[in-house]
């Protein structure tokens, strides 16, 4: 709880991509642990005012942040690093494989999560929250044993500058005017 108080201040910024990408992962990790209770939730209670917020909640993490962490990756870091180590091209393979199989994974999941959230439905299959949360625990695996280090070696400072710009200005975030954090 103590280290709740410090989340913030310690959040990376877009000076430092490959921390805000870990940072994403934690996010998404808390998204999933939502949706597992979301899921044990239902039976019992159906489509109360929690089960709507937390599905509205799950919606909008995954309708929006999702797709540009995969963007993040595909568009800004994928591209560098396959031009710093061409020995890489197998892991950029399977990553993108990954992203495939969420993305469809994420469309047959979205309209159940729709419906709960519009109070018309009170179920989610155990096997799909399962198949969720297992195919993103291997991909974040992966991606922090395997793509992350691998990044901070190869990647200069100056080109990861420019990932964190790339990743700025894809949400939107004017890095003249947004607030810098210590680090």
């Amino acid at each position: 709880m103590a280290n709740d108080l410090f989340s913030e201040a310690t959040a990376p910024s877009f000076d430092d991509p490959l921390g805000m990408l870990a940072a994403c992962h934690r996010r998404i990790e808390k998204q999933l642990a939502t949706l597992a209770r979301l899921q044990r939730h239902l039976p019992e209670h159906g489509c109360d005012a929690d089960a709507r917020a937390a599905a509205r909640n799950i919606l909008k993490y995954f309708d929006h942040a999702a797709p540009n962490h995969h963007a993040d990756e595909e568009q800004s870091l994928f591209p560098r690093l396959a031009a710093t180590v061409k020995e890489c091209a197998p892991l950029i393979g399977v990553l993108l494989r990954d992203h495939e199989r969420l993305d469809e994974n994420w469309r047959r999941l979205r309209p159940l999560l729709a419906a709960i959230a519009g109070g018309q439905r009170a179920n989610l299959s155990p096997a799909q929250v399962s198949e969720t949360t297992s195919i993103y625990a291997e991909h974040i695996a992966r991606e922090e044993n395997e793509l992350l280090p691998l990044a901070e070696r190869a990647i200069d400072p100056a080109t990861l500058k420019v990932v964190g710009e790339e990743m700025a200005a894809r949400r939107g975030v004017d890095l003249a005017a947004a607030p810098r954090r210590g680090g």
